[in-house]
């Protein structure tokens, strides 16, 4: 546009210099250059048109955030994750769980990251929910997209993420697990901080040994296969039984962390005629599930009764029923893991692998006080 006007001027100079040739009128060659002229103004003020909108739209038109779209039966993120900047001086997080509706821990847990991961605290933080590993990969690919300063996750299972974890670090992003492991090189995560689920299952089952029953059969109620929480509690479990003639396994099923399938469980066993002494359940949850099977056919249960009672994360209703001496045992997995991955994020690593501190209790000793101060 601008070099057109400046053709204009150097035509419009040449209107008022002109002389005329043999035959032709000042008036008519003024008019032949003053068409031109129209002309030239028109395109160059078309071309400047077309080039200003061509610009515009370069700056507004907006991209779509990425979104995490899970298979059946998950839970999707509410908060899922989004390309839009971090604000100012915020540091950008995604972060990567299981189900909060899973079990009371991972409510606490749940619950614990987000009072944490504030703005307030100085993060921009997303979540993505999932109890399948390849849904949880998925949105940690998303998020690498996304361009987060770092990638929190607490895998559902322990296999597959070698790959997603090298695409964060080629990227510059560093990646801290919580809560629970996998199978992959330290090198592709900058820290760890989960529970010891090997030895949570250690601790029980040699609770278990020591309540010296001639014979134990187990009705097994099994998490969410593959998860590093199962795994842990299993084994321990697998390998006594393997070991010691006296212990079998009446059944062995998963419920998948879920209560109602839990009860389900025992109570096909209950209407098999099978009998049973023990109920090994891999959280507190599916541990009131069987309970509930119990009660329903009045079969007796906790401290002196006829089946022991075994759960995991140690809730504070779970607790209280140790108490009261309706369940036996109940080991403790540590849900807050936040205020240490925040220390990580803003002083850096000082070790690379944090065990939370972790207990059993029994019925026969728990106190009120350990109720309030333990129970979650």
């Amino acid at each position: 546009f601008v070099a057109g006007y400046c053709r204009w001027v150097f035509i419009w100079g040449r209107v008022h210099r002109t002389t005329t040739k043999a035959g032709q009128k000042p008036q008519m060659k003024r008019r032949i250059i003053m068409k031109k002229f129209v002309k030239m103004l028109v395109s160059s003020a078309v071309i400047g048109a077309m080039a200003f909108g061509m610009s515009a739209c370069a700056q507004t038109t907006p991209t779509q955030a990425p979104t995490a779209a899970p298979t059946d039966g998950t839970t999707a993120a509410t908060e899922a994750p989004t390309d839009a900047p971090a604000a100012d001086g915020l540091i950008k997080v995604g972060i990567i769980n299981n189900d909060p509706n899973e079990s009371g821990y991972r409510t606490a847990n749940d619950r614990d990251m987000k009072e944490t991961f504030t703005e307030e605290n100085g993060y921009d933080a997303s979540f993505f929910y999932s109890l399948k590993n390849e849904d949880q990969i998925a949105a940690a690919q998303k998020f690498i997209q996304d361009e987060v300063d770092y990638l929190l996750i607490s895998a559902a299972g322990t296999s597959g993420w070698d790959g997603v974890l090298e695409q964060a670090q080629k990227a510059g992003i560093k990646v801290i697990l919580f809560d629970r492991t996998i199978d992959a090189d330290e090198s592709l995560y900058e820290a760890s901080i989960v529970s010891d689920m090997a030895k949570e299952g250690q601790q029980a089952v040699d609770w278990l040994a020591s309540q010296n029953l001639s014979e134990y059969k187990i009705v097994h109620i099994q998490g969410v296969m593959g998860s590093s929480a199962q795994i842990g509690r299993s084994g321990a479990l697998d390998d006594k039984v393997a070991a010691e003639a006296n212990w079998s396994i009446v059944t062995q099923q998963t419920a998948e962390w879920s209560e109602e399938t839990a009860q389900q469980i025992v109570q096909a066993v209950i209407d098999s005629g099978e009998t049973f002494n023990v109920i090994y359940a891999e959280n507190d949850n599916m541990a009131k599930g069987a309970v509930a099977a119990l009660d329903k056919a009045n079969i007796s249960h906790g401290v002196g009764k006829d089946v022991i009672i075994i759960g995991f994360d140690c809730n504070t209703w779970a607790l209280e029923e140790l108490l009261a001496g309706n369940w036996n045992y109940d080991g403790q997995c540590n849900p807050f893991q936040a205020a240490y991955i925040d220390d990580i994020i803003k002083n850096g690593v000082t070790t690379k692998v944090v065990i939370m501190d972790e207990k059993g209790f029994d019925a026969t000793t728990i106190t009120a006080e350990d109720v309030a101060n333990y129970g979650i």
